[in-house]
């Protein structure tokens, strides 16, 4: 009889492990909101850079880039209404939120040395480089193979961003989102909405 609660007990341990990490995994797919919105955002951003520095006489194409900060905005408001919606956070949750604000400080920091006002071909490598490093980690975080590979062609084109001239340089950043936030974004989206598994 012991024996048999004994294993019964076992069952029901490993079925509530089972059910918090399938939770854990399902939370963390809202990430695909954020690799999709930054993803279409920085490429759409990126390119009218280079095609106002490129084919207009615009002085300052980067100023383009101050439609960031609403879209900081929306993402923390899509942030704080996710995490409302939660009761418990978990451990993996919070690790690949880290990652992200880590991210968010790298770049800020980069911002305040370099200054706002250099081109993107002049900080879209760097930027690439701290973003790769964030898509790599949170692609072992959630055991989600395709941010990884993002990850890896964002460095390739952050390498390429570097050595390629100033006519082309700055296309690196649209094909490194592409490659690295949108792909993966849309894999993670879809893999929530199949079957729910990663």
């Amino acid at each position: 009889m012991e024996n048999r609660e004994t294993t019964l007990s076992s069952e029901k341990s490993l079925e509530i492990i089972s059910e918090m990490i399938n939770r854990t995994k399902m939370n963390i797919r809202h990430g695909a909101f954020h690799l999709l919105f930054w993803g279409w955002l920085v490429a759409l951003l990126s390119l009218s850079e280079y095609f106002l520095d490129r084919f207009t006489t615009f002085e300052h194409p980067w100023w383009v880039w101050g439609l960031t900060i609403p879209g900081i905005f929306v993402s923390m408001i899509y942030g704080y209404r996710q995490g409302s919606r939660q009761a418990v956070q978990s451990y993996t949750e919070r690790i690949y939120k880290w990652i992200w604000l880590a991210f968010i400080v790298a770049l800020s920091t980069l911002f305040v040395f370099l200054g706002v006002n250099e081109m993107m071909h002049k900080v879209g490598p760097f930027i690439l480089l701290f973003a790769a490093f964030a898509v790599f980690l949170s692609g072992i975080v959630i055991k989600f193979k395709p941010l990884i590979f993002g990850a890896i062609c964002i460095w390739v084109f952050s390498v390429f961003g570097i050595f390629a001239g100033p006519s082309i340089a700055p296309l690196a950043v649209p094909a490194a989102v592409i490659t690295g936030y949108l792909v993966p974004g849309y894999m993670l989206k879809n893999s929530e909405t199949k079957n729910g598994k990663v």
